[in-house]
Order: C-alpha cells, then structure tokens, then sequence
C-alpha cells in the first residue's frame, strides 16, 4: 500500500493540473516520491520581524506594511523588467525593488498589506529589500494595527523558508504550494527503515523527517531531518554495492599463474625501479588474477605516478598464461599512446600487442611490426590466441570475438558504475569461448568471466571510495616517480599577463609546447553590464583561442579544442597537438583527461577560481610528463579573498590526494565528480563528506543483509530505489 501512494503520479494530488505537470517534468518530478525527495538547496531565515524603523542594510529581515506606490520599467537597453515598490507601516518607508518579474503588476496592488521577507541593500544611503518575497494579508485592511497575522498559515515570509532547486515558470513559491498535499501523503506513509537501524544510527522517524525537511520548525530540526535522509541513500547505495560484490564472488574466472619470475624478467628491462607503492599495487593485482573468482579491482594513483606500467605488466601476464587482454582508453589518442608504450616495455617477451581503434588496426611481436587490415586482426583475436588488444570502447563491440578473455582493463573511468562493470565482466552476455565451435569455456560447469581493472588518475577520497566504490577492492599508488621534477605553479596578477605571455612565446622558442584552459566555451548572449550582475563573465575558449591567434602569437600555430566538437574534430587537433603540430593547444577542461604530451611543458589556466582543486591538479598534471621544467600558471579575475586564498594554497599542494581530500570538503561531491558521475542522489553525495555516517551506514546494511526477506518494507524501498539510481 505505501509503496503504491509514494509511486502514484503527481496528477493524482489536489491542485497539480496539466500546467504544473509540465513544469515539473522538467524537474524530472513526475511521482509522489520525487516530489517528496525534491529537497530544499537551502532556508531563508525571515523569522525576525521587524518595524521599518529599525532594519538596517544587510541583514535579513521580514517587514509588516501597507503597498504605497508601485510600478514597472525597463532598463538593460530595455532587456529586463524592474518592478519597483515603496512599503510603509506606522513606523516609515522602505523601498522594494524586483528584477525581471513584471507579472508582480497583477498580485501587488497599491493600498493592500502584505509581509515582505528578504535580505535589505543600500545605494546613495538609501536602504531597500532586493527581490524580497511576499505574502499577502489583506487586500482591504485600512488600518495595519487592526490586522491579525496567522503565522502559523504563512508559506512564503517570517518564518523558516524553504527554497528549492526550480525550472522556468515553476518558482520555490509555487513549488511550496505544492508540497502540501504530497506531505499529507508522506505522513501517512509507514517508516521502511527498521526500528534497530533507525534507533543506532540516531535518526528520527520518516513522518518527523519529512515534514521537517520541507518546513521546518528550527534550522536545527531541518539538519536533523536532511541527516535522516542522507542516510538512507547512502545506506540503500551500500546494500547495492554489498550486493554487487557478493553476485562477482559467485561468478568464476580463469586462474593466472603467479609466474614471479616472468614480472621480475620484465622488470629487469625496464631501466628504473619501480617506486613502492607501484610494487604493492602490482602484487595485489597478482593475487587477485590468480584467484577463481573475479577481480573487481580500482588502481588509483596521481596524475604521473606509472599506473599504465602495473596494468602492462598484469596484461603481459595474463597473455604469457594463455590468455587474452584487453585495455580500453577513453580516446583514440591515449590508444595509441598505450599501444607506443607496450610496445617499448613488452618488447622482448614474445607476445603479440595489437592496436585497434576505429580507422586504423596495427600489430607489434618480437617478430612484426605494422598496419593490418582490422578483419585480419579480428581474426587473430577470434583464434583464441594470446594476445594484449588495446583500444577505445569499441573492442568490446558485437563483431569482435575475445574466446579467451582474461583480464579488461579500463582507463580513467571512474564513470563506469556498477551496471557498466557487470556487463564488461560477462562479456557481452556470451562469456569467454574457446576455439571449439565458440563451446564456452567453463570450470565445474560454470561460465568463465574475466577480471576487471579499471584506472582513474583522479585521487579518491576514502569516503568516496566506500561510498561510491564499495564494490570494488582498491589499489593506490601514492608515489611520484624518482625522478619526476616539481612543477613550478604561480598564482598570476592581471596585471602580470604580458610578462606570462613572453615566457611562453621564449618555451615555444625552445620547442616546447603550451596548453591553454578556460571554463566555458563560449559566453551566453547577454549584454556586458548583466554578465556581471550575474557573475558570468568567465572567460570563453573561442573567444580566447582568437584573441591569441590574432593579437598574441599570429606568428605560431595554435588549436582549439571544447566539448562541443565531433569526436573526429577532437581526436584530429589532439593528434596534432601531440606530433607538436600545433605549439599552443586552447581547450576547455576536455583536456582534463586522455591526452598525454611529454613536449608540454606550459599550462594556463584562465580563470583559476571556476574549477575545483582537484580539477586544477588534473590540469596541472598534462605537463611535467618528460625530462623538462614544467610550469603551471593560475590566472584570476576574481578579487574574493576566499578564491585567492583557495589558489595559493594549490600553489603549494602538491599530493593529490591530500588536494582531494581538500576538495572534498570545500566543494563537496557534486561538484567533486559532478551529480550526474556519481549516479546517487544529490543529499547523498554531499553526505559523502562524513565518513563516520558513510562506515556506519555499511556496517548496518551489512546486518540487515541476511534478513531482508523478514523486512518487507525495506526490501520494496531497495527495489524501488534500484529502478531509480544508476551508479555511474
């Protein structure tokens, strides 16, 4: 029965027509449920009501008073409505001033009372409320000190105000109106946490929760209840990964041999020492190739600390044991940046390594090197015979038969959820085959999967870790190279530029190469004074990119490149940018990941303040690949001292991981991964803060596991909420 009312579309509630229907689709609302969970982003105190008399700029107040004067104008060269207002009560006048709501003419009239909440501001010593909220109390009071106020029926003013996440035509104020049916519903509705969960984790009940969570009755009682439901997400999501790790130890894949001897001869060639954390990473690995279960394993390391050297090695392994290997690269380029790299370390053990990406197939052994012909090499790879692939997503494709599978590895993706790694364990639903008329290979009548690796370059908090990958086992490289040289980062002045703009023209001099970062792609078609009155004149790659190829450097060859070109587009600049066909490479963040240039030596990064840490350090990590100096320049329009303070304190930070964990709490794990990479509700993700709520909420889906047949509540709300996540 609950599960029914929360699933029941919103139409089904008093007041929700075909207009707000719409509106809220848009909101990706269309259940009970959804609009329940659709939880304030924050609260407006306007819980302190004042005479006009006594406000004063700044502070956040609610007034009492009769609407004296009132009307509307243009202005922005006539882009934007301003409604302007002036409020009076016994005690003065105030003025009220709207942006862009002219449909405010037909609600406020003059002569009616209304309470006004919001934050006041001053200009020319005048002080006035800025796009305040409002509720009317009559519309034909006369006299305001004859007014009764029923407190307890205001939604909008003079209390705590929800304000929630809206859409083009649906406002907080609307939204609030509608929530109060879908409330009455949810307090109906029976609690689907067990009492022993609800009691050790120290949660109050649903009921309390959701009626506090929307309108609460102190900020105190609305954190209590946003932790109530943070929970529950997080605990949910465990039991998906508990599940998930218990359906890969049911599964069998092939036992590599722990050939030791084999690695050390590897080893011996590589003409440096692998660092310790690089040694402890690979053995992990090791043990877990030679189990019959099948590896689920996250190798994570900085940007730079020689993960693609452990995963050639455990490929090189795999394929000595008779096996197949396959690495996956997001981008052609880091394809065949790979396939360079294999075929410099792997050279002298005898075992084929083959390149395949969508217009070009090669192959190298001790024996060959060169271009084939890509049915050729599908054939090869169809006779089950030992082999290392590498390549983009496109390997795994329909057409392409692995009979013996043993090891996939994926590189930087840590957007590969739970849902995606599964299917890359089964192997396209069809398993490992052998040679005999495609008879699927088994061990006591059981299908054969391979093992899974996947690599990300991002540092991953432990919270995180446990919170989004607790499916997965974990490996963590935490050490640079020997002898890897620092890179210099300086946090630059604007008035700086021309200075940084001759160190970069004297680098290219020396034949080496520069990259270029802005945030956006080009800046919203809105006039120069309203940018900045909204905060978005952050600088745009297009706009830069012909800015220094006509003014700066015509003389040199310069490339764009932004998230909104062909794939072919991207890969062909990105080709180019690494045959040094190109001396400076302006991009948006898409550089982030997948391009490996060891002759770029210089990173900008224009507009510092708009990216994360993390970010950032990914950024900073495109260079210092070879033997040379690498420099990383933060550049800033912004004069928020939180900003500067945030970049110089990168300047000096150099271990990702501690930058992660940094990161983490400034910025939470939204913006960490972005909400739609983590695939978990927006509450969960920035719950994912604390650890101790994140350990807790594992240890309790942990126990309750064995049981959830006994709990019928809980395990309808699992499957419920399996349907609605996805963990990407």
């Amino acid at each position: 029965m609950a599960e029914s009312l929360l699933d029941k579309s919103l139409e089904s509630l008093k007041g929700i027509g075909p207009y707000y229907q719409k509106k809220l689709v848009k909101l990706r609302l269309k259940t009970v449920r959804d609009l329940l969970r659709h939880f304030p982003s924050r609260y407006e105190d306007f819980s302190h009501l004042k005479k006009i008399s006594e406000v004063s700029s700044g502070e956040v107040c609610s007034v009492f008073g009769k609407i004296e004067k009132l009307k509307t104008r243009k202005s922005f060269k006539k882009r934007l409505f301003i409604t302007e207002a002036v409020l009076q009560d016994e005690t003065g006048s105030i003025g009220i001033v709207w942006f862009g709501q002219p449909f405010l003419m037909r609600s406020l009239k003059k002569g009616i009372l209304v309470i006004v909440s919001g934050k006041l501001a001053e200009r020319d010593k005048k002080i006035f409320f800025q796009s305040p909220v409002f509720e009317v109390i009559s519309r034909n009071a006369s006299e305001i000190e004859e007014t009764e106020i029923h407190f307890e029926k205001l939604k909008h003013t003079a209390g705590l105000i929800p304000v929630y996440p809206e859409t083009k035509g649906l406002t907080s104020r609307g939204l609030r109106f509608l929530l109060k049916p879908a409330i009455d519903v949810g307090k109906n509705l029976p609690d689907f946490l067990p009492r022993s969960v609800i009691e050790q984790a120290g949660l109050i009940d649903f009921k309390t929760a959701i009626q506090e969570v929307h309108f609460p009755s102190s900020l105190e009682m609305a954190s209590i209840a946003r932790q109530r439901f943070a929970f529950e997400e997080i605990f949910l999501t465990q039991f998906l990964l508990l599940e998930a790790r218990s359906k890969n130890a049911s599964f069998k894949a092939p036992e590599i041999a722990m050939d030791i001897e084999f690695v050390k001869s590897i080893l011996a060639e590589l003409g440096f020492e692998l660092t310790q954390t690089q040694k402890q990473a690979l053995w992990e690995i090791i043990k877990d190739l030679n189990k019959n279960y099948p590896m689920n394993r996250l190798l994570n390391g900085d940007v730079g600390s020689g993960k693609t050297i452990v995963v050639l090695i455990a490929l090189a392994l795999v394929a000595k044991s008779g096996w197949q290997g396959v690495l996956m690269a997001p981008t052609e380029i880091l394809s065949r940046q790979h396939f360079q790299t294999a075929s410099r370390v792997l050279k002298n053990i005898n075992i084929e390594i083959a390149l395949l990406v969508a217009k070009q197939a090669k192959i190298f052994s001790e024996d060959m090197e060169g271009e084939l012909a890509k049915p050729s090499l599908k054939k090869i790879i169809a006779s089950g015979k030992p082999i290392i692939v590498i390549g983009t997503q496109a390997v795994l494709q329909k057409d392409i038969d692995f009979p013996k599978l043993g090891l996939v590895v994926v590189d930087e993706q840590h957007r590969f959820g739970v849902k995606q790694r599964q299917q890359l364990l089964v192997n396209n639903e069809s398993g490992i085959k052998n040679n005999e008329k495609d008879k699927p290979v088994t061990h006591n009548s059981q299908l054969l999967i391979p093992h899974f690796l996947s690599m990300s370059a991002t540092p991953i908090p432990r919270t995180l870790a446990l919170g989004l990958w607790g499916d997965l086992d974990i490996s963590i490289i935490s050490e640079m190279p020997k002898n890897r040289k620092r890179i210099e980062t300086k946090l630059m002045a604007p008035d700086k530029r021309q200075e940084l703009y001759r160190f970069i023209r004297e680098r290219v001099s020396q034949g080496e190469q520069v990259f270029v970062i802005c945030p956006r792609i080009e800046k919203p078609e809105l006039e120069l004074d309203y940018q900045r009155f909204l905060n978005l004149d952050a600088k745009a790659v297009k706009e830069e990119y012909e800015k220094l190829k006509n003014e700066i450097f015509p003389d040199l060859s310069l490339g764009l490149l932004h998230g909104k070109m062909k794939p072919s587009e991207k890969e062909k600049v990105m080709f180019e940018f690494s045959e040094n066909k190109l001396n400076i490479l302006v991009s948006t963040s898409v550089i982030e990941v997948g391009i490996d240039v060891p002759n770029a030596t210089v990173m900008v990064i224009e507009g510092a303040e708009h990216f994360g840490l993390a970010q950032l350090h990914q950024f900073r990590g495109r260079v210092g690949r070879g033997e040379k100096q690498s420099y990383c320049f933060l550049l800033t329009e912004s004069e928020s001292q939180t900003s500067q303070k945030r970049l110089e304190a990168f300047s000096e930070f150099f271990d990702g991981f501690s930058l992660a964990e940094e990161d983490l709490k400034l910025r939470g794990p939204g913006q960490f991964f972005g909400v739609q990479q983590s695939g978990i509700p927006d509450m969960a993700t920035n719950a994912l803060k604390d650890l101790k709520l994140v350990i807790l909420a594992r240890k309790l889906a942990e126990a309750c596991l064995p049981k959830l047949d006994q709990l019928s509540l809980l395990k309808n709300e699992l499957e419920s909420f399996r349907q609605r996540v996805h963990l990407e």
